[in-house]
């Protein structure tokens, strides 16, 4: 049977044969019935309705059976113009299905031998049989056989399985209705018109190819017309539910559902009411569901990131799973917009929690070394009796490192993506920092002719990083100066340089704008450092990178 299924063109040509030899003859020869029933079971194999290969259930039998009780007790010229107005129906639904040129063209020669013999043979025969002349007997058993002749001689490909039920019922229907205006048309032309069948059957033709090419010119937009397209198109688009309230409310579930899985969740509910579903099974990287019931006709669809399993209350046809199709396509689309936000917003956090992590790394680590100098400067206070001194230091720095503890536990319990906006005067900063690096071989000096307020944040963070990498050059080379010099004049300059080896070129080229390899840390100090300058108006740069004179400095952006 899969052999008939690929050349099925060979069913629809012994089909007509069967056909043109019936039709031919007289409407009460017993022959014309005996021809005629198994033309209905080469029919049946044909048919694309359903797959001729299936076993012939107890509902089919029962159809053949009136079929053939049909044929053989009310055969007549209506019923045979009847059918043969549904094949030529069922032909045309099928002739776009094709990609091939010569099935195509096989197929068009059988809409014209299935119309001509409609129209020059069986409608005659409807009106009157004194209307048949002997051009027409001879036009239809000669001419139309050799239409048949041509169509058995064209060399015409095996039919593709996939297109092997394929039929477009609007395309049929529209067929069928075009070949009864055509036949009453001509009855009616006749009556009224009191002319002949020819002259009635032409003008019938002739006024149909007006309206047809009346409504293709207004198929289109033109002279500020919509085009019949346009009013049309919505009904051909929703089936089963309105298209445009549909995707409204699937809209509104995006906007309302702020996780992709709580979205997917309400789309599949508004899939899965549809009237013809009667369940849907999902699965995504965000969740997978059950929503109704299971049935014996699903449908799988894999599209994106998703993978869906439709349960339909019967077999449904190419025009709904096309359908379909497209609801599942715009459900992915915007489920994978929502899960790449959702992934966005979870990097955005993440990124939030590592550089929050990261700056504070580096506070505890100043904090450490501050607590570390005050010790050792305790200690040698013993050691030498200086304890009045100490005190003095002790005085002046605890007060400052309490504030720092302070401002690392707030930023702990709150990570910010930006450091703290809080400001302070240039002088007052100056002196903290001085105090913090008191005792330390660093160089401090100053022009400060205004009072300016500076991001406290943003200068300790630049100062901190740069005043450690400083102090980490001076382990590994000796005789290292570390000198900070800070203007506050028109504007507010913080530059600190080092006597050391000048920074290698693959290093100093990504300082800002990259993460560097470290020894010590995970190099993000300085790429850090630039971008929170950056986020207050300043700018950390490179200005110097000399042996004997590495210098950077912070200074306000200009416009």
């Amino acid at each position: 049977m899969s052999t008939l299924v690929l050349r099925r063109h060979w069913l629809m040509l012994a089909m007509l044969l069967l056909l043109h030899a019936a039709t031919l003859l007289e409407i009460d020869d017993p022959w014309m019935p005996a021809l005629l029933v198994p033309h209905l079971g080469i029919f049946l194999l044909w048919q694309p309705m359903w797959g001729g290969e299936h076993k012939v259930t107890l509902g089919v039998l029962t159809l053949i059976s009136i079929a053939c009780a049909s044929v053989l007790l009310w055969l007549n010229w209506w019923l045979i113009a009847f059918w043969l107005g549904i094949l030529f129906a069922l032909v045309g639904g099928r002739v776009f299905s094709f990609r091939t040129k010569w099935l195509q063209l096989f197929y068009l020669a059988a809409m014209l031998y299935l119309l001509a013999l409609l129209l020059l043979w069986v409608t005659p025969h409807l009106f009157a049989s004194g209307m048949i002349t002997e051009m027409l007997r001879y036009l239809t058993q000669y001419g139309l056989l050799l239409v048949l002749i041509g169509m058995a001689v064209m060399p015409v490909e095996n039919e593709p399985i996939v297109s092997s039920h394929a039929i477009d019922f609007f395309y049929s229907v529209l067929l069928f209705l075009l070949v009864v205006v055509l036949v009453l048309g001509s009855f009616t032309f006749m009556v009224l018109g009191k002319a002949n069948y020819l002259e009635a059957l032409s003008f019938t033709l002739f006024s149909l190819a007006v309206l047809l090419l009346t409504l293709g010119w207004l198929w289109n937009p033109r002279f500020g017309f919509a085009g019949l397209q346009h009013l049309f198109s919505r009904y051909l688009l929703n089936v089963g539910t309105p298209l445009d309230e549909w995707l409204s409310n699937l809209a509104k579930a995006s906007e309302l559902e702020p996780k992709a899985s709580g979205f997917l969740e309400a789309a599949m509910r508004q899939l899965s009411d549809l009237p013809w579903i009667k369940g849907v099974t999902w699965q995504s990287p965000s969740n997978d569901g059950t929503l109704g019931e299971d049935s014996n006709y699903p449908i799988k669809l894999e599209v994106g990131q998703l993978r869906i399993k439709i349960a339909a209350k019967y077999n449904v046809k190419t025009a709904v799973l096309l359908h379909t199709r497209l609801l599942v396509q715009i459900i992915s689309q915007f489920y994978e917009t929502k899960y790449k936000e959702n992934i966005q917003q979870q990097m955005t956090r993440l990124q939030t929690i590592y550089e929050t992590g990261s700056r504070l790394t580096h506070d505890v680590k100043n904090l450490l070394q501050s607590l570390y100098t005050l010790i050792s400067a305790g200690q040698q206070a013993t050691q030498t009796g200086e304890t009045e001194n100490f005190q003095k230091m002790l005085s002046r720095q605890l007060p400052a490192l309490t504030h720092r503890l302070e401002l690392t536990l707030s930023k702990l319990s709150a990570p910010q993506k930006e450091p703290s906006g809080e400001y302070i005067a240039a002088t007052d900063w100056w002196e903290v920092l001085k105090n913090r690096y008191h005792g330390r071989n660093i160089e401090f000096d100053n022009v400060i002719a205004s009072t300016q307020l500076i991001p406290s944040a943003v200068f300790e963070n630049v100062a901190d990083n740069l005043l450690d990498n400083a102090r980490k050059k001076r382990m590994t080379e000796t005789n290292i100066n570390i000198a900070v010099h800070l203007s506050v004049v028109d504007s507010v300059t913080l530059t600190v340089c080092d006597s050391g080896d000048s920074i290698p070129e693959t290093t100093a080229s990504k300082l800002f704008y990259d993460i560097v390899d470290s020894e010590t840390g995970f190099g993000t100090g300085l790429y850090q450092a630039y971008r929170w300058a950056k986020q207050h108006g300043y700018v950390l740069s490179l200005k110097s990178n000399e042996k004997g004179a590495v210098c950077f400095k912070l200074e306000e952006e200009k416009n």
